[in-house]
């Protein structure tokens, strides 16, 4: 029987995630969709991406993908270890992937893509902005 495609709830870049021993709950310390580099290449050394799916049920492989979408090049891909067994469509069932040391050879737009068994169920934008290293950085 083949696993149904989940559906991804939430897709979201942050500094790091939290989980919580024992109840297993997830902290998003520091949520972003933009990066500024003063200068490039660049390299952001480490993030993660939090993602929440359901409708999923079976044993799954999960990959996570960072694509340039100026060439459509692939830049970065991070793999869950071992198979995802998912008992129900009904659960909820979250996802942190760690990635350290991402280069980005120019600003611009770029997007990570999440697959359930080879098959694309969610993706996310991320900008790369060039900065003034010498201006101070505005207050919001």
């Amino acid at each position: 029987m083949t696993s149904p495609t989940p559906k991804a709830n939430a897709m979201l870049i942050c500094d790091y995630v939290i989980t919580e021993r024992g109840t297993n709950k997830k902290s998003l310390i520091g949520v972003f969709e933009n990066i500024g580099a003063a200068t490039f290449p660049c390299t952001h050394f480490a993030m993660s991406v939090y993602i929440k799916l359901t409708d999923a049920q079976g044993g799954y492989s999960f990959r996570l993908e960072l694509v340039d979408l100026q060439s459509d090049m692939l830049i970065g891909k991070s793999e869950m270890p071992e198979e995802v067994r998912v008992p129900s469509p009904l659960d909820a069932h979250e996802l942190v992937f760690n990635l350290r040391g991402v280069r980005f050879m120019h600003p611009g737009k770029y997007e990570f893509r999440i697959f359930a068994n080879d098959k694309i169920f969610g993706q996310k934008r991320l900008v790369v902005e060039q900065v003034d290293a010498n201006r101070p950085p505005e207050d919001k």
